[in-house]
């Protein structure tokens, strides 16, 4: 909880969901808020394709952070909201995936309307949905899954402090997804498998999803840790555990990729190494 002294503001704030990348997947709300915005201060995971649609007199203010590179502190990023709402009419506040799944975006909401701002969120497709859709694999099936829990892998800067409760996560949901995990798997598979995981559930790695230079890497719960390391597969990433992810070989054995009526793009690592490269990747 911060607070902030302000004068009162002209402007309103507006929290806007830019989606996991594919400018195609960024509501119309937000994108006529862009186009209409004085000022706009954004996220380092916002695409450049979606950065394109920013109203061209609009002021632009980088305050991405990435691990280890953070450009401003939360509280730096929202005094400055408040500063910019004194003058500006139209201020965006652009964040990669949805405002409110772990994206500070409630944190925001609080400070802002605490200091008088007017506030109003546009929600936006969350990368934990729209990239394994990217990636042909389907969060609930009836014959795979009828359940699936969203959690949070990177929960504080530096050391890693375990405050999600792995056991319970385990064992609440057939489907797992775990946002900003890839640095602290080595973490998060053994309290999956202490807490009753089956070391054999099938694992995919979703790295930039739903962009044209996505990658996944398919493995299972022991063997995802030495997969990341011997390929050097990186962040940013989301992580899906679960049977369904076995639905994209079942697919694969019933039609071939072009087929499959999804944007499927990048390359796939799988066990035995990179086995899918459709064309047009670089």
């Amino acid at each position: 909880m911060t607070d902030f002294a302000t004068p009162q503001p002209i402007g309103k704030v507006y929290l806007v969901g830019a989606g996991p990348g594919d400018p195609g997947l960024l509501t119309l709300k937000g994108k006529t808020l862009l186009e209409l915005a004085d000022v706009v201060v954004y996220d380092a995971l916002v695409s450049a394709p979606i950065l394109a649609m920013i109203n061209p007199q609009a002021e632009r203010i980088d305050v991405g952070k990435r691990r280890g590179r953070h450009s401003k502190l939360q509280a730096e990023t929202t005094q400055l909201l408040i500063e910019k709402a004194q003058t500006a009419a139209i201020v965006v506040r652009l964040k990669g995936g949805d405002p409110f799944v772990f994206g500070r975006g409630g944190e925001e909401m609080q400070d802002l309307l605490r200091s008088g701002v007017p506030v109003e969120v546009v929600p936006g497709v969350t990368a934990g949905i729209a990239a394994p859709a990217y990636a042909g694999i389907p969060l609930t099936h009836r014959d795979y899954s009828s359940s699936v829990v969203f959690v949070t892998g990177h929960e504080s800067a530096g050391k890693y402090r375990p405050q999600v409760n792995w056991s319970a996560i385990a064992q609440s949901a057939e489907t797992i997804v775990i946002y900003m995990g890839v640095h602290n798997l080595n973490q998060i598979v053994p309290a999956l498998i202490s807490a009753g995981r089956s070391p054999t559930d099938p694992v995919a790695l979703i790295r930039w999803g739903t962009r044209p230079e996505q990658a996944e890497l398919v493995a299972t719960l022991e063997t995802v840790c030495d997969r990341v390391t011997e390929t050097g597969f990186s962040a940013p990433a989301i992580a899906i555990i679960g049977p369904v992810v076995q639905f994209r070989a079942d697919l694969a054995a019933i039609a071939a990729p072009q087929q499959f009526q999804i944007p499927l793009t990048g390359w796939e690592i799988s066990e035995s190494g990179v086995d899918f490269a459709p064309t047009g990747v670089k």
